[in-house]
């Protein structure tokens, strides 16, 4: 009796379990304090609504990439969120699957519909300049106001960017080309300059967020390449930091969402995406994380959009990557960076 008793409650755990396993979303992103917004404030009414329990996988875009890659045909992440330069390789090597029709999507400005339908943005970001005020009072200088003040030697060993891997970085070598005569079909006036006007002026190419953030914080680095999102979350920590649009524009980097192919839980992953990207889900992410809404409808008060990409008028304002162009050279592109730039 005893046994019949122990092997039923077995294979009630057992049932159990799995009907656990198959209700859990595993969702890649982005970690620190992206991370903690989304255990905190996005995930939980979801969860409350669906009655899933979704984890969140940290990791840099790159990563997440290579995760997709290596586990193709046996998916852990049925959601993935990466920048949408990964993004745009993701989709073209199979990894991602058609977003559902669905009435949120008719909300979305039209850039943050990605081309191919397999992927959309849950999140603007502008990239332009960051400069410590107190170093530039110091020395007198004028606030930056050109993607050229990259070039100016009064800064040498002042200036950190991102490295080529980095989204910062590759979009800092595509500016330099924009503004030099080429662009993503004609690089070689990017690659010029970095090499021979920027480059002397880099302190350190730096991929780590947590250390860029203590380089301007402390004055190290006077002037950096980095995203309006990553330079608010260094000011709310009293640091004497502004970012910049430059006048030639910012650049345009999308957070951006697809449902993987072959993953487990297809249905959860398309009810994430449109929770992130409601009007609700978006106003958190702009107040506590500094992503531009991508939702139309999401209303932000004053002191919130005057520090994120909001509206019409900030969103058209940004300039946009051919990434098709971009991602076809990017490993070409980095191998020379290392041998030419980061010399």
């Amino acid at each position: 009796m005893n046994k019949k008793i122990a092997l039923m409650s077995s294979l009630v755990f057992t049932v159990s379990v799995n009907a656990h396993a198959a209700t859990t979303l595993y969702v890649g992103g982005t970690g620190g304090s992206t991370e903690n917004i989304f255990k905190e404030k996005i995930i939980p009414p979801f969860e409350a609504k669906t009655g899933a329990k979704v984890v969140y996988v940290p990791g840099n875009s790159t990563d997440i990439l290579a995760k997709l890659q290596a586990q193709k045909g046996q998916q852990e992440l049925s959601v993935a969120m990466i920048d949408d330069g990964p993004m745009y390789q993701a989709v073209n090597q199979g990894l991602c699957v058609d977003i559902e029709a669905n009435p949120e999507l008719e909300n979305l400005y039209p850039g943050a519909r990605m081309p191919g339908g397999k992927s959309l943005g849950v999140g603007y970001i502008a990239v332009g300049l960051a400069y410590n005020k107190a170093v530039f009072a110091k020395n007198g200088w004028a606030a930056p106001t050109s993607w050229h003040d990259l070039e100016n030697p009064k800064y040498e060993q002042k200036v950190v960017i991102p490295p080529v891997t980095n989204g910062y970085g590759l979009l800092t070598l595509l500016m330099m080309a924009k503004l030099n005569g080429g662009g993503e079909t004609n690089i070689e006036p990017g690659f010029s300059v970095m090499t021979k006007k920027v480059g002397p002026n880099v302190l350190a190419w730096e991929p780590s967020p947590g250390k860029m953030a203590q380089m301007l914080q402390t004055g190290e680095a006077a002037l950096a390449v980095w995203g309006n999102g990553r330079v608010q979350t260094v000011i709310a920590q009293g640091a004497p930091v502004e970012f910049v649009y430059p006048k030639e524009g910012a650049v345009a980097m999308l957070t951006a969402g697809c449902p993987v192919a072959g993953a487990p839980e297809p249905d959860l992953a398309q009810q994430f995406l449109r929770h992130v990207t409601s009007a609700e889900s978006q106003k958190i992410l702009a107040e506590d994380n500094s992503w531009g809404p991508v939702n139309q409808n999401s209303k932000l008060s004053p002191e919130v959009a005057a520090r994120v990409v909001y509206g019409p008028e900030k969103v058209n304002a940004l300039i946009a990557p051919d990434y098709n162009v971009i991602n076809a050279k990017r490993s070409e592109w980095t191998t020379r960076w290392t041998r030419a730039v980061e010399q």
